[in-house]
């Protein structure tokens, strides 16, 4: 894999065979026995450079992380001490939070850093990374989730939208009405918004999208109801912009948590950056919108 790694980087084999001091026809032969062992063509010879095939980008995605974590474990081994080391991958919901990032470069320099801002819900083992955030429950028994925040999913509407449609005073009248839906998978709308006695209400509409600003804004411009984070629209329903309905109906807790895989070992730079993380991130999360009862 490390052979495999050097040709790729370097981007020709002949480029590979130079920069580590094997024989061209010696790299050569054990790249063509790797495919053979695997079954599958993993390089594509161009004119001038190589391509890789999507087996082989396969590999290459999987063989960093594998490398990375072996340099890890020797480096961790020889020097016998309990120092954050080696690559650290990261997956953040759609926020941002650059000092704890730059902070912990700064605490920990043997640490390399990958951060990914995505709102898809990471697989660790496949897609090799160390620590995500996740929103909503933590299902997985093989993740161990350090619970972060707690929010709650609330259903807003525009005073605009709400004049011209009409403020629905059961649940069930939300089926009459425009929804703005969030994603309940990778492209599969969340058509079922969850009741607060158990179970859930069917909705629809003609808008879904798994980023919050975007359901946020088509809801202020008055395109229907959405089922949203009280956070995300606080400051909107403070200031008279969207209006909270159905509150005793629907909506339900939303916990964000940092998730690892459960492991007997588990990596120093890893929980290092899980406890300095968990006081930032709660720290720097905006505040919930808190509902006053006459």
């Amino acid at each position: 894999m490390r052979e495999f790694l050097a040709v790729i980087q370097a981007g020709s084999i002949s480029e590979a065979a130079r920069d580590s001091g094997i024989p061209r026809a010696t790299l050569s032969r054990r790249i063509a026995a790797l495919e053979a062992d695997l079954g599958v063509r993993l390089i594509v010879r161009r004119t001038t450079r190589l391509a890789l095939t999507h087996a082989g980008d396969e590999l290459l995605r999987r063989a960093e992380r594998i490398i990375a974590d072996a340099d890890a474990a020797w480096a961790s081994v020889r020097r016998l001490d309990d120092t954050p080391r080696g690559l650290l991958r990261v997956s953040v919901a759609g926020a941002h939070f650059p000092k704890l990032f730059s902070a912990f470069l700064r605490e920990f320099p043997e640490v390399k850093l990958e951060v990914q801002s995505t709102t898809r819900q990471v697989d660790l083992l496949a897609d090799g990374v160390d620590v995500a955030m996740r929103i909503g429950p933590v299902k997985d028994q093989d993740l161990i989730a350090r619970l972060i925040h707690t929010d709650r999913l609330v259903v807003v509407a525009s005073p605009d939208y709400l004049a011209r449609a009409g403020t629905p005073s059961m649940a069930s009248e939300l089926r009459s009405h425009d929804c703005l839906l969030g994603f309940a998978g990778e492209w599969a709308a969340n058509r079922k918004w969850p009741l607060q006695s158990r179970g859930a209400i069917a909705v629809d509409g003609r808008m879904a999208s798994n980023d919050v600003s975007l359901l946020r804004q088509a809801c202020l411009d008055g395109l229907g109801c959405a089922l949203i984070a009280s956070a995300v629209v606080a400051k909107d329903i403070e200031a008279g912009r969207l209006v909270p309905i159905l509150l005793d109906e629907i909506g339900t807790e939303l916990p964000i948590s940092l998730v690892y895989v459960d492991r007997e070992y588990t990596d120093p730079k890893v929980r290092e950056f899980v406890d300095r993380a968990v006081d930032v991130i709660a720290r720097e999360m905006p505040k919930p919108w808190s509902r006053s009862v006459p």
